[in-house]
């Protein structure tokens, strides 16, 4: 499995157990020269908050992956 596919599937995990993304450093619909890094908050209904962060491609990858969640 890539890095890439293993970010996203984790992502993926976290909303299937009903946790929400609560920020995306930067934003999502920001320009892609920002996207080196990019950064998923996540909280879910416990209250336990998953920090994820993606480098390079992965981050690109991450980034379309919630442009469509959010379409």
């Amino acid at each position: 499995m890539s890095i890439v596919h293993d970010t996203i599937s984790k992502i993926k995990e976290l909303l299937n157990k009903n946790c929400t993304i609560e920020r995306v450093q930067p934003a999502v619909f920001a320009s892609d020269a920002e996207a080196n890094l990019v950064i998923v908050t996540l909280v879910c209904p416990d209250g336990n908050r998953h920090t994820i962060k993606a480098y390079r491609e992965e981050a690109i990858a991450v980034r379309e992956y919630i442009r469509a969640l959010l379409k």
